[in-house]
């Protein structure tokens, strides 16, 4: 399944961006066939000039100067409108382009850390802004007028030969200065955005733990890291915008000389008597025309380099994490969960943390995961609720595995309390509904209830619409623990996985855990509990011991105990002195 997928990104992938561009084809033909109709305008200018020194000063005639006026403004509205109306164009075209882009980008921020490491998370959000950004600014409008660079190179040719090779020669140079531009800024924009990336990490870090580097003294050294890495940052926004700024300034005053140069050019033509007073003016204009479009593209190249390099980040994550069609809706799993020899590594990492395990349980089943810090527990908890693919093996509901499920459909069916709470930013109800966009408050409520903390959300300001800001600010951390406990049981899922959900409870709560949990049982769900206290193991029937990714025994709480810890259990699993279940090193299944 793992190589079909792969398989399906890297084609998939390519067609599925194309086939986003594609919506826009007419679109963009449209832009360029008004960049064509404003680059013919832009030849007004030029022409006016050349009639009136060629035939309105000889002729002094007023009503041909009038007339030429009045044409020459009424082209110029044309080309102010259709100016205005191609940039209206290219920024709609981002904007659609973002609208069908945005759930792809938002489906990539919250599966890619499931599936890669990434330096950091938001990378891809920034990638479709940029992209958005620059369709939205005067970069394509560049593009779009380079390659109408020959018309004003043949109009040059046909007032004269040398005037038409002046204007080669300056557009030539910057082509040639737009080409190291291109080269130089490359690498300091791929180190910028690292840099950034790197920075805005330890800046969310730092917020997330201000008071762990508050209360022991850690801000300072931490800034020192910040201030290393922005320095970084800096360093490359600074060469990217030297080796932009100063190109642009070369082709600037290259395009000012050039301009001049064919003033002075014309000047000596005319006195040879090989061409008109008008030309001198109206070669110079089609100069400065001629070469403004790579004029203005290098000095918006640092743009469409950044464009380029975002748009080739978003290529390479579309084929990490593939849009996948949902397959067909399988029935509510009822009866057991089967776990197949599975094996997994943290995503991006290499290292497997559980080895070939293999168990089974059943409807009603209580199942307590036990073992040592680092055995593997959590990753274990992970694998049974599919937030980590399994290398090898299969994790199966009523014999389908896992990858047979929609996320949303499997998601009805599985609780999941992880050993990090968060909660979102919205209202108690909502958290607890898993802002379903239409929510049943029986269920909410009868989940509330489930994890007693009805009477709690009750007590608060607002009840269930009481507001509990980013992450549950609002709530202390054993409350935001029984709200998410309560999130977990909406609905009543059929698989309910808990990783240490009394890490943060006084007595009252872990009583009322215990209670849910046997409701859950009695229901016909399978609850499984990751958990370090004795207290937790009354609610279970079955206890599974990991050591050192291991499955190390596995079987009713009794049998297993009677193994795995020390005689005499009871003693050893008293609920005194931290409730910690105590584990012998090296004890044999």
């Amino acid at each position: 399944m793992t190589g079909l997928r792969t398989s399906h990104s890297q084609y998939g992938t390519r067609s599925e961006l194309k086939s986003v561009l594609a919506r826009f084809r007419n679109a963009l033909i449209g832009v360029g066939l008004m960049s064509g109709m404003i680059n013919v305008l832009y030849l007004t200018g030029s022409f006016f000039m050349l009639q009136i020194y060629d035939r309105v000063l000889p002729s002094r005639s007023i009503p041909t100067l009038v007339g030429l006026l009045v044409f020459a403004l009424v082209l110029y509205v044309f080309l102010g409108i259709l100016d205005v109306f191609r940039g209206r164009v290219l920024v709609r075209i981002g904007t659609a382009l973002d609208e069908a882009l945005t759930k792809r980008v938002f489906d990539l921020v919250i599966h890619l850390p499931l599936k890669i490491r990434t330096l950091d998370g938001l990378q891809p959000v920034r990638d479709l802004d940029q992209v958005r950004s620059f369709l939205g600014s005067m970069g394509p409008a560049a593009l779009f007028d380079l390659p109408w660079m020959p018309l004003y190179l043949a109009i040059c040719f046909a007032f004269h030969f040398w005037i038409g090779m002046a204007v080669t020669i300056g557009a030539l140079l910057l082509i040639v200065v737009t080409f190291l531009t291109e080269t130089l800024i490359r690498t300091p924009t791929r180190i910028s955005t690292l840099a950034g990336a790197a920075r805005n990490k330890l800046a969310e870090g730092g917020r997330r733990n201000s008071e762990v580097l508050r209360a022991m003294g850690m801000g300072d050294r931490f800034g020192v890291h910040w201030y290393e890495t922005n320095q970084r940052y800096l360093r490359a926004q600074q060469r990217a915008s030297d080796v932009t700024g100063g190109f642009a300034a070369f082709s600037k005053v290259l395009r000012m000389a050039l301009q001049s140069a064919v003033l002075g050019l014309g000047a000596y033509l005319v006195i040879e008597q090989q061409a008109t007073a008008g030309v001198i003016i109206a070669s110079s204009i089609l100069t400065s025309r001629a070469l403004a479009p790579v004029e203005l593209a290098v000095a918006t190249w640092r743009g469409f380099v950044g464009a380029r390099q975002s748009w080739k980040r978003l290529a390479d994550l579309f084929a990490a994490v593939p849009a996948i069609e949902p397959p067909m809706q399988l029935d509510r799993p009822q009866s057991r969960l089967a776990i197949e020899a599975v094996s997994v590594a943290p995503p991006g990492g290499a290292n497997v943390v559980v080895q070939d395990v293999s168990f089974e349980l059943r409807a009603g089943d209580g199942l307590a995961i036990i073992g040592p810090s680092g055995s593997g527990k959590s990753s274990l908890a992970r694998l049974l609720v599919g937030v980590w693919t399994p290398l090898r093996g299969k994790i199966r509901l009523d014999g389908a595995a896992l990858d047979q499920w929609s996320a949303r459909d499997l998601g009805e069916h599985i609780g999941y309390l992880p050993q990090d709470v968060e909660l979102f930013a919205g209202t108690v109800g909502e958290n607890i509904a898993r802002f379903d966009a239409d929510p049943d408050p029986n269920a909410i409520r009868a989940a509330a209830q489930a994890a007693n903390v009805h009477d709690l959300v009750l007590r608060l300001p607002n009840g269930y619409d009481t507001q509990i800001g980013e992450g549950g600010a609002v709530l202390s951390v054993g409350q935001r623990q029984r709200v998410a406990l309560a999130r977990a049981l909406y609905r009543n899922p059929f698989l309910v996985v808990l990783d240490e959900p009394n890490s943060n409870l006084d007595a009252e709560g872990e009583q009322a855990l215990m209670q849910a949990i046997v409701e859950a049982r009695r229901r016909g769900a399978i609850v499984v509990i990751v958990t370090h206290r004795a207290t937790a193991l009354s609610s279970v029937n079955l206890i599974l011991m990991l050591t050192n990714g291991r499955l190390h025994a596995f079987g009713s709480k009794d049998e297993v105990l009677s193994k795995v810890l020390r005689a005499p259990p009871p003693a050893e699993l008293a609920p005194d002195r931290g409730d910690s279940v105590k584990i012998i090193e090296g004890a044999s299944p």
